[in-house]
């Protein structure tokens, strides 16, 4: 029998319920007391990134709106956590930079650098960039501007994938694409930028398998304008074998996701992967198949953490949550 997380008796939020099991399988990532705590209360929307060493999560705020242009002006922001302590107090809440030129998505590359999903604006280029100091890492395609990058992973020989779907030109603040919605590797030790896949209609969330021997990426084509669902538009997970390192072959549909579409996509140490959805978070086994449900709905995107890497931070816009689980973090 699984052993109980630790995290058990100092989180006292939604029990066992809000956990939905379908298969056995999912026994393995609950464990026999799996909860499910709010961090904190703050508008907590996108790039969920855990800091071991400074015991913290970073993420990208909600999108407001600047009066003067109707550009939407997003921060990043750091919750000092305290272990195994929930709730927080809102003012473990501080601003890293109120300015992040619309960031998105957000992961750690190998010298523990933040590296962001910029998806500019009419008049600020959109980007993948370091946060602190500041600096570009990719601004174009052959010359040409990137759409609005979504989200990111860096891979362990540093290349950086990301994808970049047109959604800054369906919400009004992106110029008209001159690209496609791709998904890209960079290559920062030779500056080179290539276009790894191309099928997408809005190519979204995007993760490794633990021994990155296949890519998965989320298509959330049926979201296009605001608050939109349309049904016949993809909502779905495709998988692709890497290979040698830096190209993709093999091309699949993994997981059907439903209600809603995917967004947030993560991997445990055991390969399962995790989607968000209207629901919550979708937990599918490495063949694809929903073995189970964390439900929370308005839930964004996610990542493992914690001092023992099973506590699941979940993204919700209006707060952070805790699933503290028995599975853990590649």
């Amino acid at each position: 029998m699984s052993q109980a997380s630790p995290l058990s008796s100092v989180i006292p939020a939604f029990p066992a319920p809000s956990f939905v099991s379908h298969d056995e399988e999912f026994g393995a990532v609950v464990g026999d007391a799996p909860r499910l705590a709010q961090v904190v209360a703050t508008d907590a929307h996108e790039g969920p990134v855990y800091i071991p060493d400074e015991d913290a999560l970073y993420f990208t705020s909600l999108p407001g709106r600047v009066p003067a242009s109707g550009s939407p002006t997003v921060a990043v922001k750091r919750v000092a956590l305290d272990g195994h302590r929930f709730p927080l107090e809102p003012d473990r809440v501080t601003v890293v930079r109120a300015d992040a030129n619309v960031a998105n998505g957000m992961a750690l590359d190998r010298e523990g650098r933040l590296v962001v999903c910029e998806q500019g604006t009419r008049s600020r280029h959109a980007r993948i960039a370091h946060l602190a100091p500041p600096e570009t890492l990719v601004d174009d395609w052959r010359g040409l501007p990137l759409n609005s990058p979504n989200d990111v992973v860096v891979k362990s020989d540093g290349s950086i994938w990301f994808t970049d779907p047109s959604y800054g030109h369906l919400q009004g603040f992106r110029p008209e694409p001159r690209l496609g919605d791709y998904v890209y590797r960079h290559d920062p030790a030779t500056g080179s930028t290539s276009v790894v896949a191309d099928g997408f209609d809005k190519p979204n969330g995007i993760c490794f398998s633990p021994d990155e021997h296949v890519l998965y990426v989320t298509d959330s084509g049926a979201n296009q304008e605001a608050g939109s669902y349309y049904a016949d538009r993809p909502h779905h997970i495709k998988a692709f074998d890497v290979v040698d390192g830096g190209r993709l072959a093999g091309e699949r549909l993994f997981a059907v996701v439903s209600p809603g579409f995917p967004d947030g996509l993560k991997v445990d140490a055991e390969g399962r992967v995790y989607s968000s959805s209207f629901s919550g978070v979708q937990v599918f086994s490495r063949s694809g198949d929903l073995i189970g449900e964390i439900e929370l709905p308005g839930a964004v995107n996610f990542c493992f953490g914690g001092p023992e890497r099973n506590v699941l931070f979940i993204t919700t816009d209006e707060a952070i949550w805790a699933a503290a689980l028995a599975a853990t973090g590649p």
